[in-house]
Formats: C-alpha cells, structure tokens, sequence
C-alpha cells in the first residue's frame, strides 16, 4: 500500500520549498492544483486511494472535469503542469513506478504576444515624474518602484525583496535574489539611481516617526507590520500610476518586466544579454517573453542580408 495522498503532497512540497526554494506563491499554488486532484481520485477511488492506480487516463478525466467547471485552457494547463510535476517527483523517489501524467498532453494555448506601453509611453511617464501626482501617496518611493521595474527589469517579488545592503553602489548594480533562491547582479542606470538618493532620507524619516527599524529597500506607507512593503501593494501602485498617466487598465508590475525586455531588445540588445539581466533559466523563455517587432525585424533584415544592402 502507498503512502496517503495528503503525505505524498506534503512530501513534494517539502521538496519544492528546500531543494528549489520555490516561492510562497509557487508553494501555494501548487498546493492548490493538488488539493483538488486529490479530491478527484478521492471522488473516482475513495480516501484509501493507492497512487499507484492512477493512469494517464483518469489524468484526461481530470482535465475534463475542469473543463466541465468551465475552466480556461491556461487554467486546465496549469493544473496539468502541477500534476505531472508532482508525479514526475513520486517517480523519482520510487512511490509509482512511472508518470503516467508524461503521456497527458498540455491543453494548446492561444499564442499571443505580451501588450506593453511603448518606449514614448514609459519615458513620458517616467520624465515627468510619473509618480508625482495625486495617483501616488508616497512620490518619492513610487518612482523607485518604476525606475527599478522598467529600468531593471526585475520582478515584483525580487523588488520587495531588496534590502539596503543589495544596493552595491560602487559597481552601480544591484544584488537579485530570483526564482529558486538563485542570486544575480542586475545593473542600474543613472535615473534609478537618483530616485533612490531623493528616496532614502524620507524613508528614514518615515522609519524613525513609526519607531521602527528594517532593511528593507521598499517600505509601506503608514509604516505597519514588518514595514516591508508588499508584491500586491506594487501592483496596486503599478496600476493606480499608470492609469493615471495613460497606460492600459491591465498594466501591472509583470507589464514594466515585459517592457524592459521588449524595449531592449528593439534597441538592439544580444538576446542572451537579456536572458541575464532577466534571469532566464532558458533562452526559449526569453524569446516568447520579448516582442519581436515588425521595426527589429526590419532592421536586422537591413542589417544582415545581403541583397537588403
């Protein structure tokens, strides 16, 4: 008999959060996805359910229970994703005999590329002190927020993890700690920079005024908690921002990532240069990440071909 389902669960996350050192949103979806597929095959198979039951056709059924719910196919493919992740691990460490989920294939998304402001958008926004309005309770701090997004490509969850002590302003980089605990040095340019110089006496002030001391780079309004500000406060401040000066509704801190790499790479840049600074694992995510637009296209058409000359 295998081991209960809720034990192979918590083993596999257990892995996840020490081995990989995935995030607590990772973890928590993962979580999620298999909590309801335990239901599942509780529901097909009872509470003694032996894993090693489990076919790549009840996998199938699954799917079509979601799609049943009314679930997209980005949700459905996600759920697929955790299953047969989870599965792969049991295979692994010996509790079936193989992944039976390897044999499911992924629901066929819609390709569509990532909207993003233009380079004209961003630079207006960001010269004319975009977060220097009413949209903003703390200017001074929402602008480090955009200059470190965009300027540096760095997600939500990388900037409200930076402490004083990962800005190295010597080599005018900052110290990243990205997904999987894996560490990375991204450079900053001159704007960024001065926004956090403007930014740092009034955070101190803040700081003292509460009575309350943190490393953190980024720090909440009112001073409250841990004072470190949150990933769903920067995407509220993202957005309240850019609505306010002319940005889609649907722009959100993963938007100014997309840009950064969209952006760079119309100017030019070496893809695998990119990959770096946005912490890539694989360069085939870099390229569905960036737009290739029809203007780098051309231009690398006028620059390479030969009878383009």
């Amino acid at each position: 008999m295998s081991q209960p389902l809720p034990a192979l669960r918590e083993g596999y996350l257990a892995m996840l959060r020490g081995e990989r050192g995935s995030s607590a949103h990772t973890l928590r979806a993962y979580e999620r996805e298999l909590e309801q597929f335990i239901a599942y095959l509780t529901k097909q198979f009872g509470e003694r359910c032996d894993i090693r039951r489990v076919e790549h056709l009840h996998i199938r059924g699954y799917l079509a229970e979601l799609y049943g719910r009314g679930l997209s196919k980005a949700s459905a493919a996600r759920a697929l994703a955790a299953v047969r992740s989870w599965f792969k691990w049991m295979a692994r460490m010996g509790h079936v005999p193989q992944n039976p989920a390897a044999l499911v294939s992924t629901p066929k998304l819609p390709k569509h590329l990532p909207r993003v402001p233009t380079i004209e958008q961003m630079n207006r926004a960001l010269d004319s002190k975009a977060a220097d309005d009413d949209a903003s309770a703390w200017p001074a701090r929402d602008a480090v927020i955009f200059e470190l997004l965009y300027g540096c490509g760095i997600r939500n969850a990388e900037l409200v993890g930076l402490d004083l002590k990962h800005i190295r302003w010597a080599a005018e980089t900052l110290l990243v700690r990205g997904k999987g605990a894996k560490e990375r040095l991204v450079p900053f340019g001159d704007a960024a920079a001065a926004a956090i110089r403007a930014y740092l006496p009034e955070r101190s002030e803040r700081l003292a005024t509460a009575g309350k001391q943190t490393d953190a780079l980024l720090v909440s309004a009112r001073v409250k908690g841990s004072g470190r500000l949150t990933t769903r406060s920067v995407g509220r401040i993202v957005k309240k921002i850019a609505l306010a000066h002319g940005m889609a509704p649907e722009t959100h801190p993963h938007t100014l990532r997309h840009a950064f790499g969209t952006h760079m790479l119309e100017e030019g840049a070496d893809l695998r240069a990119i990959q770096e600074l946005l912490g890539h694992e694989r360069l085939s995510t870099t390229q569905r990440y960036t737009q290739l637009t029809v203007r780098h296209v051309a231009d690398v058409y006028d620059r390479t071909h030969p009878r383009a000359k």
